[in-house]
């Protein structure tokens, strides 16, 4: 081989591997992004706290307190017409980004802008959701304050010069530290962030999760001084094995609570949308319906935590759980249907809570010897609800667990979340989350499976059996080969080019001898009509470095050969190769093999019918 060929090849197949200082880097800003949001976190609560006490008991003050307990008569109703007219306002001349609960919109962010939210978002997600929740609203923080964490990371993304991939990392650990902040969820917090706006599960990823949300975490407990679980649960007996076909039907109920209120969701925001009205005017029209069911049954207003509490230590009566999952559920599925800014994930809990516990008061009735326990039920049907909802199972089994610490939720928690999960998913085409995107045109992939490309090879793809030429042939004499067809010379798109000695030279297309023969120039040999400058595969390499090369060079094939002797050519990879590993994957997946039962009785069935 010439030299300057040989030095063709060893920068061709240099590669630069990945830099551990990016990681380094990208976890210094999570941590950085962990300790901003968790202080974003503490003031959106605080600015709740505010709002609440300001409209609800003409007080300043930051102290939190239930708005449930006004003593303001019908005058409450107009509160949340008030708050709704506010975010339609801000809607219109801030962004309209803040409507809607937040997660689907971060979302958004990730599949469609490169992780790119505005710096807007970051200041008027917090302010609106404060309003509407502070004027009444159903809602939750935690949405809110994952867009908002999500739209700060991304700000600092913006700011600094890293990749789109490494942009989507820094939203999604703004987003994960800003639940984690809320909820003291930590592990919930980077589980979710991966099931629903990483869509990866790497190294360069978890790693900075995590140290945003731990940061995240601390900040909350620092501030706060609380370092036990968000809910008090108490002592409640779970009933396992006793119980098992109870959480079974449990889980049913859930899973088609969770397509109820999906449908009614977006059934109502279509009902907005066939308003002859500005959209401005939709929350206010919201946050009127809101105040006439709140007037009747002030539970409906605000966050709900403690409600939430009540529930799962089981000091609600029958006829409070029952007006807890009717008017709560009507309450946020008009006001958020109508466009308002606010979080689904609280109001959720609530209503699910209340829902177990009225099941487990149900079957203790109907069947007493079956004492099972309203609030160990609450627990389970609250954290299975959104679970199957958002399909984020793995996620929120793990937050109600977060949010309690009580271990022995857990084998209940796992089996109603995914009976509940397995359920909407043979009904619902889309989760709660995704729903609003696909009515865009975006369709988000929920499962995750590794790369076939990573758990192969290009020797186990490669064709073994390549035709080489030698660097002396003319292009007439090639093009004479291929047009009698000559199965070698025809079988790949290029040929790769060797030496005297029989090394790795160049390559040749069929594009190059066509355009040889096009400018006349039949007699120039296959090296000067071919390409000397070599991108070249290892037969022991990963497939999807040799298809990264591929595509960062702009070819479509490689020639193959040995670490060893980068010289020597032993196969080759094209497209046809590459999608081959595509194709053994799809075979493994659908084609389905007989079983040892199946193939016994067969093969038994063949020998009595020769004998």
């Amino acid at each position: 081989m010439r030299e300057g060929d040989s030095t063709a090849i060893t920068e061709a197949i240099k590669e630069t591997p990945a830099s551990g200082f990016r990681l380094f880097y990208v976890s210094g800003l999570a941590a950085l992004i962990g300790v901003v949001t968790g202080f974003i976190a503490f003031l959106l609560y605080n600015l709740i706290a505010l709002f609440t006490n300001v409209f609800f008991y003409q007080k300043f003050s930051f102290l939190m307190t239930e708005p449930a307990h006004h003593k303001m008569g019908a005058i409450v109703i107009l509160l949340p017409v008030i708050g709704g007219l506010i975010i339609g306002l801000m809607a219109r001349f801030g962004t309209s980004k803040i409507r809607g609960h937040g997660i689907p919109e971060a979302m958004e962010a990730v599949i469609v802008n490169r992780s790119r939210i505005s710096p807007k978002v970051a200041f008027f997600k917090p302010l609106s959701a404060a309003i509407a929740i502070g004027t009444g609203g159903p809602f939750g923080a935690e949405g809110p304050i994952i867009q908002t964490g999500g739209a700060f990371g991304s700000a600092i993304g913006q700011m600094i010069k890293v990749t789109a991939a490494e942009r989507k990392v820094l939203l999604a650990c703004g987003a994960a530290a800003g639940m984690a902040a809320t909820f003291s969820a930590p592990i919930a917090a980077v589980v979710l962030a991966i099931e629903l706006l990483l869509f990866e599960f790497k190294p360069r990823s978890f790693i900075p999760l995590v140290v945003a949300s731990t940061l995240a975490t601390s900040v909350h407990m620092s501030i706060t001084g609380s370092h036990g679980p968000m809910f008090d649960v108490g002592n409640p007996d779970f009933g396992l094995p006793g119980a098992l076909p109870w959480y079974i039907l449990l889980g049913g109920l859930c899973g088609l609570t969770a397509i109820l209120l999906q449908k009614l969701l977006y059934l109502i925001e279509d009902g907005f949308e066939l308003l002859p009205l500005d959209p401005l005017w939709w929350p206010a029209i919201g946050g009127l319906a809101l105040g006439l069911i709140g007037f009747f049954h002030p539970v409906v207003f605000g966050v709900g935590y403690e409600a939430i509490s009540n529930i799962l230590t089981d000091q609600l009566t029958l006829s409070a759980l029952g007006a807890i999952v009717i008017f709560k559920a009507a309450a946020l599925l008009i006001s958020l249907g109508s466009g308002t800014s606010g979080g689904l994930l609280a109001p959720t809990f609530m209503i699910s809570a209340a829902l177990g516990a009225l099941f487990a008061h149900a079957v203790n009735h109907y069947f007493p010897g079956a004492e099972l326990s309203p609030g160990g039920f609450a627990l389970v049907a609250m954290g299975a609800v959104f679970a199957a909802a958002s399909r984020a199972t793995f996620a929120f089994i793990i937050f109600a667990f977060e949010i309690t610490r009580d271990y022995n939720a857990v084998l209940p928690l796992m089996l109603v979340g995914v009976i509940a999960t397995a359920i909407t998913m043979l009904v619902l085409p889309n989760s709660i989350m995704t729903e609003k995107l696909a009515r865009r045109g975006l369709r988000i992939r929920a499962e995750y499976e590794p790369d076939i490309l990573t758990q192969s090879t290009v020797g186990a793809v490669m064709d073994p059996y390549v035709q080489t030429v030698p660097l002396t042939m003319t292009v007439r004499e090639l093009a004479d080969a291929m047009a009698r067809h000559h199965p070698d010379y025809t079988r790949h798109h290029a040929l790769p080019i060797l030496n005297e000695t029989g090394e790795l030279a160049g390559i040749v297309t069929r594009g190059d001898v066509i355009r040889a023969l096009e400018e006349s120039n039949p007699h120039i040999t296959v090296l000067a009509a071919g390409s000397r400058h070599l991108i070249v595969g290892f037969d022991d390499e990963n497939l999807h470095d040799a298809v990264v090369r591929m595509l960062q060079r702009g070819v479509g094939r490689l020639p193959v050969v040995c670490r060893s002797e980068p010289g020597k050519v032993i196969g080759y990879l094209g497209r046809e190769e590459v999608m081959s590993a595509r194709l053994r994957r799809i075979e493994d997946e659908h084609q389905r093999e007989p079983g040892w039962l199946a193939g016994g009785l067969a093969v038994s069935l063949f020998a009595s019918a020769k004998k």
